[in-house]
């Protein structure tokens, strides 16, 4: 990626954003294929390789096709937590061997519907694990997440891994895990944890390790240990992020010091998604308004909360850039949507003054951007355009409103395709009341 700085980016690698906004319209999620590249590289890259080290990226972060493909290109497999992640992993090539499908509180059905599309699933329940044991025995090996209950990550929101989480079986109920397995004869393949997002000490990692270290005596079968994800990335400048190269270097020593110990030669399993793709990304907004009022400077744009969730839901820091007019004097202002809700992107920040019509870039948006939008307020969500080598490739074309009311019907619509027409089921006078 070409930028006159880390933090005030003009091009993705030889194509000016502007360009870009111009060519495909705004709202518009632009993700930088060689940026991902490069951070699955530095992934990998910072352990010892001769370990086994597999990368499953959290598909969740960013469903794209084509941005799965992508990684799979590279080596990566994929962690799905829905039987619809697993349907797009298997859409984008990636064989069911390389799938680890870890959802929550979700059916039965779901888990069997993994289990026949061949895909690893991780039980993280100990009912549910009673029903798999019931129903396959030890037919079919299953992972296990494990619940630490060790407290990390940022916004509460995204710590997964404490007392109170709805994730994972508790270190506490271990004798319970233990006797279903017995009972079963269940074929526990792998032990899995993850403790929360936006982690940047290494220990956090090791401790959390050691716990599932701890249990693998129990696994004669067990093939590999999962430690989730959770790096911190860096999402303004001067931010704190985990150092990846002493990360691989600490987990490294970690893991190897186990298989060591054990006489094992596991695999270890890392599901990076905000690592891989959120400085990827950008969201390039118009400016439909430039707003004074008593107190504040709004800059309205053309997108909203429908597209970049975060902001409103954690209070997350997004880096907004005025790539039209980047050395403007800078002035404050808070930029905001189209939304009828106080949808809010940045509050009070210092960016080079703003013009009606000027496009703006919201950074590290390519993770939980499009994934966690919606259409609120019927509002269609943008288009995505992957820069590969140099080329611009759109990925996901605008939604449109048919898109919209494709799925709906109209109550005289319903009324006519209900097979058996229900009693009084004409529609009232226009301007009377039903009664």
């Amino acid at each position: 990626m070409e930028t006159t700085s880390l933090w005030q980016p003009r091009h993705v690698q030889s194509i000016e954003l502007v360009a870009l906004a111009e060519r495909f319209g705004t709202p518009l999620y632009v993700y930088d294929a060689e940026r991902i590249i490069e951070q699955y590289r530095r992934f990998v890259g910072a352990f010892d390789p001769t370990l086994s080290v597999a990368v499953k990226f959290a598909c969740k972060a960013l469903p794209s096709l084509a941005v799965i493909e992508l990684l799979h290109q590279c080596g990566a497999g994929v962690d799905a937590v829905s039987i619809e992640e697993v349907e797009l992993a298997f859409r984008a090539g990636v064989p069911p061997s390389e799938i680890c499908f870890t959802p929550n509180c979700v059916s039965f059905d779901e888990i069997r519907a993994g289990v026949e599309r061949g895909v690893v699933v991780n039980i993280d329940d100990l009912s549910m694990l009673e029903r798999f044991g019931h129903y396959y025995g030890g037919r079919v090996g299953c992972g296990i997440r494990i619940n630490p209950h060790i407290v990390a990550g940022g916004n509460p929101h995204i710590q997964v891994g404490h007392i109170d989480s709805k994730f994972g079986i508790s270190i506490l109920q271990v004798r319970h895990l233990l006797r279903i397995v017995e009972s079963y004869g269940i074929r526990v393949i792998g032990l899995h944890m993850h403790t929360g997002s936006d982690i940047y000490d290494a220990e956090v990692f090791v401790r959390a390790a050691e716990v599932l270290f701890d249990l693998a005596e129990h696994f004669p079968a067990l093939e590999y240990i999962d430690l989730g994800s959770g790096f911190k990335v860096p999402y303004k400048p001067d931010d704190t992020a985990t150092d990846i190269a002493e990360f691989g270097q600490v987990m490294s020593r970690a893991f190897g010091q186990f298989c060591h110990r054990t006489g094992r030669s596991l695999k270890l399993w890392f599901e990076p998604g905000k690592f891989l793709v959120s400085e990827a990304g950008y969201l390039l907004v118009q400016v439909n308004v430039v707003k004074q009022t008593v107190s504040s400077l709004f800059a309205g744009v053309n997108s909203g909360m429908n597209h970049l969730l975060r902001p409103m839901l954690y209070d997350a820091y997004h880096h907004v850039v005025n790539v039209s007019n980047p050395t403007g004097k800078p002035r404050i202002y808070s930029v905001v949507g189209y939304i009828c809700e106080t949808d809010t992107f940045a509050w009070d920040r210092p960016i080079a003054e703003i013009r009606e019509g000027d496009f703006l870039c919201i950074m590290n948006a390519g993770a939980y951007g499009y994934a966690m939008s919606s259409n609120y307020n019927a509002r269609v969500r943008p288009a995505e355009v992957l820069v590969w080598q140099g080329q611009p490739l759109l990925i996901r074309r605008r939604e449109t409103v048919e898109d919209l009311v494709r799925t709906q019907r109209t109550l005289s619509e319903a009324l006519a395709a209900t097979p058996t027409p229900l009693e009084d089921a004409s529609l009232p006078a226009r301007g009377k009341p039903m009664v």
